[in-house]
């Protein structure tokens, strides 16, 4: 099928993500992909400045994920995960036991990202219930942030800036608090510490837990905090009897410098959300971690399992896929390709400081973030960025690159250019 016919299908049947239908820019079509680049049905080649929304650490097509994947199919596609168990979810729950801070023993393995903070929260309400304290059913979390487009989730994005404000009045009210001050180097401002404990200890009575991306706010803004403030909400949620529940969808699995951001402040939520990466971009899949007091809460109430099953949970497919992706990643010296690629974009950044309508360059692990004093028109950003032979996703007033781990100084190189191109022009 030629390109014209495809595109043709496409405005008339396919929904995009966070767009209009019919659709208002025409998409790109990929025809294949590689190591770091997308080839397109048109011949054209791109730099993937995005890892397909944070996810494909390893690039593409990488030979140990792709034999991964086909010896599981070879062997099984799917099961049902109700009282049936195999090898790679098994060995998987094993193994994010073993990586993830200590005390987080128990594993639900989730469908997505959004899907596994459905969880988590539905894991610390039925917590509260089954003690016989239902009215401990509100969540805290700071303004800035994003969990998801599920119910639930989107409760705990910014109310205000987030793509969720549409359902005010539908959702559940939960207790915003302000974001943290910005700046992973920044002093922590003691004050701010204080207004965070007051905000739970006043809501301790009605708060199940407290929700937080650790270190990076990823999609309400791309900020980043000094690690002191989530030791702050570990005293503050000990102190009050409140869960603490961190979402690392996006910063799990080394994309901030450690293999998980909480390691940053030497912690252990009570409840730890994982995805994206975990796969390295080649499935769907998340997981839920929990404390065993969590887990030994739920099964003393009335009803005594987790009410939740979703018809893929445990995918084999999946499973084996993130047993080849970690262990990929554990092998590798990730640590010191983090490093080479916050010098990278840090280096290649450096030109931006010159914009007129610059706010902010900062660079945290394997993150570069450009930020405006406007928003971004996407569909313009998109075009210089692909005349620039690189695919970057702007949105409100950054732009921003979360490169794979493979990804060469010349790729990098070649992503940030893109990115100042793309802020001059905006």
């Amino acid at each position: 099928m030629d390109i014209d016919k495809l595109l043709e299908l496409d405005a008339k049947h396919v929904w995009h993500p966070y767009g209009p239908m019919p659709g208002t820019v025409e998409p790109l079509v990929v025809e294949s992909a590689s190591g770091v680049r997308l080839t397109l049905a048109d011949g054209g080649e791109l730099i993937d400045g995005m890892s397909s929304w944070w996810a494909a650490i390893h690039g593409y097509r990488h030979p140990v994920l792709d034999a991964a994947l086909a010896d599981q199919a070879s062997r099984m596609s799917h099961v049902m995960f109700g009282g049936l168990t195999h090898q790679p979810a098994i060995a998987l729950a094993s193994t994010l036991v073993d990586l993830t801070p200590d005390g987080l023993e128990h594993v639900f393995l989730c469908d997505s990202g959004s899907v596994s903070v459905e969880v988590a929260i539905k894991m610390c309400l039925q917590y509260w219930r089954s003690l016989g304290r239902g009215g401990k059913r509100k969540l805290l979390t700071w303004r800035g942030g994003y969990h998801g487009d599920t119910f639930h989730p989107m409760s705990v994005c910014d109310p205000d800036g987030g793509m969720h404000a549409l359902w005010r009045g539908v959702l559940p009210e939960q207790v915003f608090v302000p974001p943290p001050p910005s700046g992973f180097d920044s002093p922590l401002d003691e004050s701010y510490v204080a207004a965070l404990t007051d905000a739970i200890e006043q809501h301790a009575d009605e708060l199940a837990a407290v929700i937080v991306e650790p270190v990076v706010q990823g999609a309400g803004g791309m900020r980043f905090h000094n690690p002191g403030y989530l030791n702050a909400l570990r005293e503050a949620t000990e102190a009050n009897d409140v869960l603490l529940i961190f979402d690392e969808i996006a910063t799990g699995f080394g994309r901030t410098g450690e293999l998980f951001a909480a390691e940053h402040a030497g912690l252990t939520p009570d409840v730890l959300c994982v995805g994206k990466a975990l796969t390295g971009g080649y499935m769907t899949m998340a997981a839920t971690l929990c404390v065993p007091r969590v887990a030994e809460g739920i099964s003393r109430g009335e009803l005594p399992v987790l009410a939740h099953g979703p018809t893929f949970m445990g995918n084999p497919l999946a499973s084996a896929v993130a047993n080849a992706s970690i262990g990929l990643l554990v092998e590798s010296d990730w640590r010191s390709d983090l490093a080479r690629l916050a010098t990278e974009l840090r280096r290649g950044l450096a030109p931006a400081a010159d914009l007129s309508a610059l706010v902010d360059v900062r660079v945290l692990g394997g993150i570069g973030v450009v930020q405006l004093d406007h928003a971004v028109d996407m569909a313009e950003a998109t075009r210089v960025a692909v005349e620039h032979g690189v695919w970057l996703r702007p949105f409100r007033d950054m732009i921003y690159a979360m490169p794979p781990y493979i990804a060469t100084e010349a790729d990098l190189a070649a992503i940030t250019r893109a990115m100042v191109a793309v802020a001059a022009s905006a």
